[in-house]
């Protein structure tokens, strides 16, 4: 028996950063996002030797463990050992025994959710496998916690969420936890256009999203009167995004992103450096109309909005950097589980 799951990696299109407490437990955050056709996948074979094969096949890494009631936290595949942590501490289940093996299609620290999306597709595994009674705000709110309390790792609500659903969301975050998921219905026509426009673009680098976040959150509990209007900003911006979107003003949307660009890079330090700078600005001259990295910043994808047949002309002109181009649909399905 072979137990599957694949959940979607996401763009954070607007508000961006106002899902992370202690911002959305004090003023209420907002983001619009919208998953795309990358994904993060699960595999469990459940064995009888009471072994633990753990296997990340995109990061080359595999671990073989006795099955315990606990699994060590030692800094090898902590998402995956985490989640068996806390399904086995919740359900009030044996020792388990089986191979799990998991691959994402974006590399970490990408900027597209991809520990929170893994975490979600692996947690879906189980809950095919074990027939556990978790609906989809039950299963997003768990892989929160794990993720951030649990394993302690800084970041915000909106990519569990994201996974779990799938589709176009306007997302609202409010104290003690609360998250209301609103999926936007959006005509076709309106996302075919969005997705030819909206260049994803790999920069080829990485960086470490919870440094930054744990700036953000140290400039909101300090007062940081400039970090604090930023991030109001970009809650406004979700809403012009929402309703842009909504009406099919599609060439509004590169505005939008300018807008929140420019308030994203206020949050904290190292959102954008001069490379990144680099790019945008390249892309503005060739023809976009904004653009925004995505995920926390530093590094990873960036997007950008070309109008017209502009897209061409700003590809073109990214080459110069080294990254590449990546192609993508939006997507209306969230976390998918089979059992063959």
């Amino acid at each position: 028996m072979l137990i599957r799951s694949k959940a979607p990696l996401r763009l954070g299109l607007a508000g961006g950063g106002t899902d992370v407490a202690p911002f959305s437990e004090m003023y209420g955050g907002a983001i619009l996002n919208a998953t795309i056709s990358m994904y993060a996948y699960a595999t469990i074979q459940p064995r009888t030797d009471g072994k633990i094969l753990l296997h990340s096949s995109d990061k080359n890494e595999k671990y073989v463990l006795n099955s315990s009631q606990e699994l060590a936290i030692d800094g090898n595949l902590n998402l995956h050992k985490g989640i068996y942590n806390r399904i086995v501490r919740d359900f009030m289940l044996k020792p388990l025994s089986f191979e799990l093996s998991t691959y994402v299609d974006a590399p970490p620290g990408s900027g597209l959710g991809t520990s929170s999306t893994l975490v979600v597709a692996i947690l879906g595994a189980f809950a095919e496998w074990l027939n556990l009674p978790l609906g989809e705000y039950d299963l997003a709110h768990l892989a929160f916690e794990i993720e951030r309390i649990d394993l302690k790792m800084a970041g915000g609500k909106q990519d569990q969420y994201a996974a779990t659903f799938g589709g176009v969301n306007f997302m609202e975050f409010s104290k003690e936890d609360k998250v209301i998921v609103n999926p936007l219905r959006i005509r076709d026509k309106y996302l075919d256009e969005l997705a030819h426009n909206l260049i994803l673009y790999h920069t080829e680098t990485s960086r470490l999203s919870s440094t930054i976040i744990e700036q953000q959150t140290r400039n909101v509990i300090a007062g940081n009167q400039k970090s604090l209007e930023a991030m109001h900003k970009l809650r406004e911006q979700a809403l012009m995004m929402k309703e842009a979107i909504l009406k099919g003003e599609v060439d509004k949307i590169g505005e939008i992103l300018d807008f929140g660009w420019r308030f994203k890079k206020e949050m904290a330090d190292g959102i954008s450096n001069p490379f990144i700078d680099e790019i945008y600005d390249t892309a503005i001259k060739n023809g976009a109309t904004g653009g925004k990295i995505s995920g926390a910043g530093g590094g990873g994808f960036i997007f950008f909005y070309c109008p017209g047949n502009t897209r061409t002309t700003v590809v073109d002109s990214l080459k110069k950097f080294g990254g590449q181009t990546k192609r993508y649909e939006f997507t209306s399905k969230g976390l998918t589980t089979w059992t063959i």
